[in-house]
């Protein structure tokens, strides 16, 4: 039977369970079994021993967003999922700090990590969280900033006076006992979109997140919308009003890599600024970071790379000299080949091909599927780039007009050249 939130949450709050709960290692699977018999054996009651386990791998799985900080924080399954990763917050932060706004209201602030963002560059914080499991927990993780305040309440029911700021980021799943759920209408996030619409027409300087799959319709007037990825993947789309908007920009990719950050702006609306050329597929073939896909700004990247588009509803460029670019992918173009599965079967045969990375755009065809077609057993050989183990290839599938076509490409890698 699975235990509700609350379960696994407040037997911690408690001197016995926190002290427990600090004392136990990294967490690993193959453990686990063993170390709750332990722990039971040892006289401590079995909901405390399920939920210092569970907030331990919760912890665990935790520092991909949060880092070091994940060993002081506490979690649930499903805060952790919706939760902004620390880097991307500490951008958020800096926004409002940039603007000169001292005092924010973090409206639906979940584990709170926006909120400890923002109090880490001393903006006083009003954290807001109607659900009480993950109020509780968010105390817990702000407890070491004496300029946060968290509050167990409805976000749309707080008073705002004094506050000059205000981040929202909306419940857009619905948990229940099989898991959360994401819903799709604005209207049934909580606080719903007509809410933020109202705290920009006070004049508050208001940030809102979003899924990175709005589309671009729905993206409201006079707010600037900023699509941030994460090494490779778009975590979100953050709606920028007022005070925190900057000016001439309209939309942005924000991209973060290891140890640096890029952004592409525009100050064009959507459907409108530059047009790129096309042209055929040669020298070497750029794959666009998605946040500035998403963003609309892959016409900008080609005329910053001197390229062209390979198709015009399609985002792949091609250059003919090699520039590194935090915002997109290239590759060596070795080969253009008609899609044909026989003759990609029989190419494959030829070049004794073991590993096949198969990567599409505007094609229904389905990677996996054409993987277990090309290759001798169907799947990937192990062990490849060892002597005689085989060799790798890429191929890249897509449309030039009503043309298939498959292009055979070596990865160029990073900072290359």
């Amino acid at each position: 039977m699975a235990h509700a939130p609350q379960d696994q949450i407040a037997p911690l709050l408690t001197p016995e369970g926190w002290e427990l709960l600090a004392s136990l290692g990294p967490y690993r699977d193959e453990d686990s079994f063993e170390l709750n018999s332990a722990l039971r054996k040892a006289g401590h009651p079995a909901d405390l021993v399920s939920a210092v386990l569970t907030q331990s791998r919760l912890r665990t799985k935790a520092q991909v967003k949060f880092g070091e900080f994940a060993r002081q924080m506490l979690f649930t399954q499903a805060g952790l999922e919706q939760a902004t990763r620390l880097n991307v917050a500490a951008h958020h932060a800096q926004r409002f700090a940039a603007a000169g706004v001292s005092r924010v209201a973090d409206l639906g602030c979940g584990l709170g990590a926006d909120s400890l963002a923002l109090a880490s560059l001393d903006i006083n914080v009003t954290a807001v969280e109607m659900d009480e499991t993950t109020a509780a927990c968010a105390t817990v993780n702000l407890i070491p900033f004496p300029n946060a305040t968290v509050v167990h309440a409805d976000a749309a029911s707080v008073p705002l006076e004094g506050v000059d700021g205000v981040w929202l980021d909306p419940a857009r799943r619905v948990t229940s006992t099989s898991g959360t759920k994401r819903i799709w209408d604005p209207e049934a996030f909580s606080p719903p979109l007509s809410f933020v619409e109202s705290l920009v027409a006070a004049g508050k300087a208001v940030g809102v997140k979003m899924g990175p799959g709005m589309p671009h319709e729905s993206v409201p007037a006079g707010c600037e919308a900023q699509w941030v990825s994460v090494a490779g993947d778009v975590t979100e789309v953050t709606l920028w009003f007022n005070a925190v908007r900057r000016p001439g920009v309209r939309r942005a990719a924000l991209v973060l890599g290891p140890e640096v950050a890029a952004e592409l702006t525009s100050g064009n609306d959507f459907g409108a600024g530059p047009t790129a050329p096309v042209g055929p597929v040669a020298g070497y073939l750029y794959e666009p970071d998605g946040a500035v896909i998403r963003a609309g700004l892959v016409a900008d990247v080609a005329l910053q790379l001197g390229g062209h588009l390979v198709d015009e509803h399609i985002a792949y460029i091609c250059a003919p000299e090699l520039l590194d670019t935090p915002f997109a992918r290239a590759y060596k173009v070795l080969d253009v080949m008609p899609y044909n599965v026989k003759a990609l079967k029989a190419w494959v045969k030829q070049e004794g091909i073991t590993v096949l990375d198969i990567k599409k755009r505007g094609t229904a065809v389905t990677p996996e599927e054409l993987r277990k077609q090309l290759l001798p057993g169907g799947k990937n050989a192990k062990g490849t780039g060892r002597k005689g183990a085989g060799k790798v290839a890429t191929l890249v599938l897509t449309r030039i007009g009503e043309d298939r076509v498959a292009i055979v490409v070596e990865p160029v890698a990073p900072g290359m050249p």
